[in-house]
C-alpha cells in the first residue's frame, strides 16, 4: 500500500484513512489501524450516530451482527483492550452468538465518539471480507427463456465441444437464470429486514414512476464475454435490453444500487450496473452452486485458480442468438445458497 495514498473509507458521510499494520493479528488476519481524516473525529461534532449523556458521562449504542464481535474483541481480547485504552472508554459486547447492542461508555464525549468511529471503520473493513449472503436480482427463468437456453446449450456443445475447456459443466442451471443487480452481506435478521424495507421504499419513491406501474418488456439477445481475451473466457453472458429501446431498466437498476450503497447495505463497485445474465461460468465447473463472483468480490473466492475456455467460436456462431422476451414485474432480494437442489435462490422480498 502507498502510504502517501492510503485507502479511503466512507462511513456516515465522513471519510477516513486506513493504515494497515501486521502485528497483533486476530486469527492470522491483518489488523487495521485507523485514523480519521481530514481531522480527528474526536475533535469534531459528530452527527453520524447518537451519543447520549448519562449521570456518569456519555454512552453510544450500536447494533452489530454477532458474527462480527470477534473482530472487535481480537485475539485474546487485545483489540478491545487497545480500543478502550486509547479512547479511555469501556466497551460492552454481548456474548458470542447472542444478537444485541454494543455499548460504549466513557467520561468524555470525544472518547466515546473516537471509539465508535474506530469500531465502524474496523467493521467496515472486515465486512468487506465476508462472502456475500444475498443479492438483488431480476428472474429470467421463465419457461420460454429456459427452453431457448437449453437449445443454446445443446447447439454450443454440438458445434464447439472440441474447443479448449468447453464442457456441459460450464452452463448455468436454466432454473437459476437471472440478472444480478448487486450483492449484499446481511449477517442477521435485522439487516435482512432493513434491506426488505429499503426495497419497498424504493418501489414507492421511484420504481413505480419509472416503470409506469407496468411490467418492463425486455429481450435477451446475443452473447458477450467478461474478460479481455475471448480465447481465455471465464464468463459468457447473455445481453439484456428494453424492447422499446428505452433505458428505463438501466435507470431503475442504477438507482436501486445507488440507494442500497447509500444505506451501507451494498458496496459501490461500478458507476453503472452491467445488465447481463450469466449463461456460462468456469466457476460452475468446480462448484455448480457458485454465484457469478467475477463482479461481486465481497469475499475471498474458494478457488485461487479458474480454468478458462476458448469462447471465440461460441461468440462468432451465437453472437445474435435470441433467448426470448421477458416481462419483468419484480426485483427480488434473494438469499444465496451453497447448495440447494430445489433452486438457486429464495425470495426474501419483492418489488414492483
Amino acid at each position: 500500500m502507498d502510504i502517501l495514498r492510503p485507502t479511503l473509507i466512507r462511513i456516515g458521510g465522513r471519510v477516513y484513512r486506513k493504515n494497515v499494520i501486521q502485528e497483533q493479528a486476530y486469527q492470522h488476519e491483518e489488523e487495521d489501524d485507523f485514523c480519521a481524516g481530514p481531522g480527528d473525529c474526536a475533535d469534531e461534532p459528530c452527527d453520524a450516530f447518537v451519543v447520549e449523556e448519562t449521570e456518569k458521562g456519555f454512552q453510544c449504542r450500536m447494533e452489530v451482527p454477532s458474527l462480527l464481535y470477534k473482530y472487535i474483541i481480537g485475539k485474546k481480547g487485545e483489540t478491545k483492550k487497545k480500543l478502550e485504552t486509547e479512547t479511555r472508554t469501556s466497551i460492552s459486547i454481548p456474548k458470542l452468538g447472542v444478537e444485541g447492542e454494543i455499548v460504549i461508555t466513557g467520561q468524555h464525549r470525544s472518547g466515546v465518539i473516537s471509539a465508535r468511529t474506530r469500531i465502524d471503520v474496523l467493521l467496515d473493513s472486515f465486512r468487506k471480507k465476508q462472502p456475500f449472503t444475498h443479492f438483488l436480482s431480476l428472474a429470467l427463468n421463465q419457461p420460454t427463456i429456459q427452453e431457448k437456453f437449453l437449445q443454446f446449450k445443446e447447439e454450443v456443445l454440438e458445434k464447439c465441444s472440441k474447443d479448449h475447456g468447453v464442457s456441459s459443466s460450464l452452463f448455468q442451471n436454466p432454473a437459476k437464470l437471472h440478472l444480478t443487480l448487486g450483492t449484499l452481506v446481511l449477517l442477521n435478521e435485522q439487516e435482512i429486514q432493513k434491506a426488505c424495507d429499503l426495497l419497498q421504499q424504493c418501489k414507492e419513491d421511484f420504481v413505480d414512476q419509472i416503470a409506469g406501474g407496468k411490467p418492463l418488456t425486455v429481450e435477451v439477445v446475443g452473447v458477450e464475454y467478461m474478460n479481455d481475451d475471448p480465447a481465455m473466457t471465464d464468463i459468457l453472458y447473455a445481453k439484456v435490453h428494453m424492447k422499446d429501446g428505452s433505458n428505463r431498466l438501466q435507470v431503475i437498476a442504477d438507482q436501486l444500487v445507488e440507494r442500497f450503497v447509500a444505506s451501507g447495505l451494498m458496496l459501490k463497485e461500478w458507476d453503472r450496473v452491467k445488465l447481463h445474465a450469466t449463461v456460462m461460468n468456469t466457476l460452475f465447473r468446480k462448484d455448480p452452486s457458485a454465484e457469478e463472483r467475477n463482479n461481486t468480490m465481497t469475499g475471498k473466492s474458494s478457488f485461487k485458480e479458474r480454468e478458462s475456455f476458448n469462447g471465440r467460436n461460441i461468440l462468432k456462431l451465437f453472437e445474435n442468438f435470441y433467448f426470448g422476451e421477458v416481462q419483468l414485474d419484480s426485483v427480488q432480494l434473494s438469499q444465496r445458497f451453497s447448495s440447494d437442489a430445489s433452486g438457486y435462490y429464495a425470495t426474501s422480498g419483492q418489488l414492483v
